[in-house]
């Protein structure tokens, strides 16, 4: 649903088909708002046929620090997804365990933020709800999610999203 939520955002008008056009069309949103997409993950092994998190084995993770030591502009990460077992910030964490990194917390609401040092400078980190369907039921619980809800009851996990994402991007 990252797509969809971009598409919102940006009033794109995006095609949603796999088409030369529709990568086209992406490729060029990305390069004109310098915003750079990549998965931590560089490779796993899965037990079942499916895209959660947990089901990751041998997992091994791009050398993000790397690619941040060599792009000096980059000033935010944006994790689509928190810190359970196996998700970006909690993959990204270890990374930079082993890097001798650590995050440091700014924000504890939601969406989390957090910093680190690298070389001169601070990256910010923002963990933001992920963009898959399976986290609509933690959509559903959250506290501001259930007021907006309360308020507005045909208020979907999409505009939710949506209204989150915009402060980032």
């Amino acid at each position: 649903m990252l797509w969809p939520i971009i598409d919102n955002l940006f009033g794109l008008n995006l095609e949603y088909k796999n088409s030369t056009l529709a990568v086209r069309q992406r490729k060029e949103f990305l390069t004109k708002h310098n915003i750079g997409i990549c998965d931590i993950v560089d490779n796993c092994e899965r037990e079942k046929k499916d895209a959660a998190d947990l089901n990751m084995k041998n997992i091994k993770l791009r050398n993000l620090i790397k690619y941040l030591s060599e792009n000096p502009f980059i000033d935010t990460i944006l994790f689509m997804g928190g810190n359970s077992k196996n998700g970006p910030e909690y993959l990204f964490r270890g990374h930079l365990k082993k890097n001798g990194l650590q995050l440091d917390l700014i924000t504890k609401e939601s969406p989390k933020i957090h910093q680190f040092k690298l070389e001169n400078r601070t990256i910010k980190t923002v963990s933001l709800i992920s963009p898959s369907n399976a986290a609509n039921r933690s959509i559903g619980a959250n506290p501001v999610y259930k007021k907006l809800k309360e308020k507005n009851s045909s208020m979907t996990t999409l505009e939710f999203r949506v209204r989150q994402y915009k402060r980032f991007f």
